[in-house]
């Protein structure tokens, strides 16, 4: 029984062993990579890099047109995304039973969010830029956007949705308040974390696209004016200044700026979210 004991404890302290190891190698990873690109990045970033549009290719100048590109790309396609995203959600996990058209709807989901961008990109491209004649356009890009990531919201929020607890739900009906009360006030804000993480993961899967917006959005270096003008995202640009070879330090800056947009981006929505929850817990 001692030995057994022994081995219990020795096995647990092995899988201990590991298991940090694992999540040491990863961290230690994700800041070489960091690091690595923002120590030859950072330099590049500047009042002029930040502010003006690039010129000769991308070789000199700023990016202040992708940055305007990227953020609009990204707002149009998140807010197409997280209504219907958030609606159907709600509506599979507090909505409907268990049934085949549940069944299909999160297959569905599963399968689209598993398809490469390159997919997606072709498909916006046929459909958003030749067959609807919205040409290399915002438009075009944010609504190919938003169906890459549609996916993505709808399975991270109704996860989020079904892990708050069925006592919450009892409660807030033995107090006479009606299905759509308890889902505003009780379940909402309980999965609200779960759900702006899902979002901000789409947020970054936005941001970070290459191919899906190069066949949709375009290439283009202006400011843009409108949603219907072309426009080239911070992604797409540092991947075609690294590919080419057109300016590596221009590539690393942009890939810079990207991760500190990111960065700033979790940090400010945990923020809110955290400030959010707990202004719904004091009432």
């Amino acid at each position: 029984m001692k030995k057994m004991k022994m081995t219990a404890a020795l096995s647990e302290k092995i899988a201990k062993i590991i298991i940090w190891s694992a999540a040491l190698f990863v961290i230690g990873l994700l800041l070489f990579i960091i690091i690595y690109i923002v120590a030859k990045g950072l330099p590049v970033i500047n009042l002029q890099f930040l502010t003006e549009v690039p010129r000769s290719m991308g070789r000199a100048g700023g990016i202040s047109s992708m940055i305007v590109g990227t953020f609009l790309l990204t707002a149009l396609a998140i807010a197409i995304v997280v209504p219907f995203g958030i609606g159907t959600a709600f509506y599979l996990a507090e909505y409907t039973k268990e049934n085949i058209v549940t069944r299909i709807i999160r297959f569905s989901a599963e399968s689209l969010a598993g398809i490469p961008s390159i997919v997606y990109g072709l498909f916006g491209f046929i459909f958003f830029v030749i067959y609807l004649q919205l040409g290399w356009s915002i438009l075009a890009g944010g609504l190919t956007l938003a169906f890459m990531i549609l996916p993505t919201v709808i399975r991270t929020s109704e996860e989020a949705i079904r892990a708050v607890p069925n006592i919450y739900r009892e409660v807030s009906f033995s107090l006479g308040a009606t299905k759509w009360q308890t889902i505003s006030r009780v379940v909402f804000p309980s999965a609200l974390l779960g759900i702006v993480n899902g979002i901000i993961l789409s947020v970054g899967r936005c941001v970070a696209e290459t191919a899906a917006v190069i066949l949709t959005a375009g290439s283009a270096f202006r400011m843009p004016s409108s949603v219907f003008s072309s426009t080239r995202s911070m992604a797409v640009h540092f991947y075609i200044l690294a590919r080419e070879g057109i300016s590596m330090e221009n590539a690393y800056g942009t890939a810079t700026l990207l991760i500190i947009m990111i960065l700033l981006i979790n940090v400010v929505a945990n923020a809110m979210v955290n400030r959010f929850i707990a202004k719904s817990v004091k009432r």
